[in-house]
């Protein structure tokens, strides 16, 4: 879907489902609507979504539903994670929207392989823009689908977790979950 065909969508069609799991770094949030992931992360808060999904597709908080097609495989990719398939978020569809660079990086985050992570350096890079470190660091900090768009990957120069939403204790778990795979 184009970002026009996206800012055509009626309040009506914004609606979305929402669920909370438990995971070994604690509770995990999906946001989908019917064909992809719209949020995720590492908080049983739902409403602390909400503003990180592009105005364009967000859904109200009174428009959440109980389930949808893609918050059920995004819940599965979850459960098949945890249980050491650190490729299962990989298949599941994602839906951000944001400035064409921001689009660009989270399109080669997801490209980034479990075990070999980048540096915001080199993501940068790969996104097309060599000197816009900070922008591709900015594109991590704005990630709203933690897991599914994997930011924990990126590193800074040296090798230091740099910075993660969701605490460096779950940024270092995520990596050495997906070291040991």
């Amino acid at each position: 879907m184009t970002a026009s065909q996206t800012a055509g969508r009626t309040a009506a069609s914004r609606t979305a489902a929402a669920r909370t799991v438990a995971t070994p770094d604690g509770p995990f949030t999906v946001i989908a609507d019917e064909d992809a992931v719209l949020a995720s992360g590492w908080t049983a808060d739902v409403a602390e979504f909400i503003p990180l999904i592009h105005r364009t597709i967000r859904p109200a908080a009174d428009e959440l539903t109980g389930s949808s097609p893609a918050l059920e495989s995004a819940l599965v990719a979850v459960e098949r994670f945890y249980a050491g398939d650190s490729t299962a978020p990989d298949a599941v569809p994602v839906r951000q929207r944001s400035g064409e660079f921001l689009e660009a990086t989270w399109r080669v985050m997801r490209g980034i392989r479990p075990g070999r992570p980048v540096t915001y350096a080199e993501l940068a890079a790969l996104a097309g823009r060599p000197a816009a470190t900070r922008p591709a660091a900015a594109a991590c900090a704005m990630n709203a689908a933690a897991l599914f768009v994997p930011c924990h990957r990126v590193l800074r120069t040296g090798g230091g977790l740099g910075g993660f939403r969701y605490g460096l204790a779950i940024k270092q778990s995520l990596l050495d979950r997906e070291a040991g795979a």
